[in-house]
């Protein structure tokens, strides 16, 4: 078996190869702990997450089988199907969406019990997302997640749990707050093999997300880059550059990681 400190050496320096600027590591690798056909892709709003994760599938599917899988909670495409149930489609829809920007907001007390009860099946939602991810990882595919679950910050918007027992003095609240945070301990147990953080400034990030609040974006680049992921590999890539540049990068330590993987692969083998 080998060292944290031995993946170090033969890891990271790779991935800071002179050809490729502007990549940053921030954590170290136990390759022991690591779902090894896992790539999440993480940052604020307006890093450009869902396009990247789209490009990377296409990029490395025509090399193993690969999949972009959301990690958070209600997407663009999520919603787009429930609008379609019948009869009661587009107001589960408005309702389930309403819950969600209320449950982002940790500065708000939550309404009452039904309100938490919805957070904590997010939250199990979640859970079952995560599983499958797993499942597809170990099945052979790449896997690309688009966020991914953490335990260190409490709020939605930070992927982490939404219910903060200090929020609500109820104690079906309390209790379910405090089983969901053993909920998203047990997912950040399951590191990825690789993030990619993507950085952003508030104003680039408004321009391109003029309908979220600066606030809420400030605060979101403020507290994310301090989010290690139970201390996952982390590299950070600025999302300010050419969006060519960044699949550029994207693509290079992608490439590190699964030669990575696969000489491991090979060394047990012998």
């Amino acid at each position: 078996m080998k060292s944290t400190e031995t993946v170090e050496r033969e890891f990271l320096p790779a991935a800071l190869d002179p050809a490729v600027k502007n990549i940053r590591t921030t954590a170290s690798v136990d390759a022991q702990k690591m779902i090894k056909g896992v790539v999440a892709v993480v940052g604020c709003d307006g890093t450009g997450k869902t396009r990247l994760a789209h490009d990377l599938v296409h990029i490395f599917n025509q090399r193993c089988p690969t999949e972009r899988q959301y990690m958070g909670l209600i997407s663009g495409g999520t919603g787009d199907k429930i609008k379609r149930l019948p009869v009661i489609g587009v107001m589960l829809e408005h309702y389930l969406a309403a819950k969600v920007r209320r449950a982002q907001d940790m500065e708000k007390k939550l309404p009452g019990a039904f309100t938490a009860l919805v957070m904590y099946l997010f939250s199990l939602w979640r859970v079952l997302q995560m599983r499958k991810l797993k499942q597809r990882a170990r099945s052979g595919s790449l896997m690309i997640a688009e966020r991914y679950p953490q335990a260190e910050i409490a709020g939605f918007h930070y992927d982490g749990p939404g219910l903060a027992a200090d929020r609500s003095d109820r104690w079906l609240v309390r209790e379910l707050a405090h089983h969901e945070q053993k909920i998203y301990a047990r997912m950040a147990q399951n590191k990825p093999m690789l993030i990619i953080r993507l950085l952003i400034d508030a104003e680039t990030a408004y321009a391109r997300k003029s309908d979220h609040p600066m606030a809420e974006l400030r605060d979101k680049i403020q507290k994310m880059p301090s989010i290690t992921y139970n201390n996952a590999n982390i590299i950070e890539i600025d999302s300010r550059l050419p969006y060519d540049e960044v699949l550029k990068q994207a693509t290079f330590i992608i490439d590190q990681a699964l030669q990575f993987r696969d000489h491991n692969k090979n060394n047990l083998r012998l």
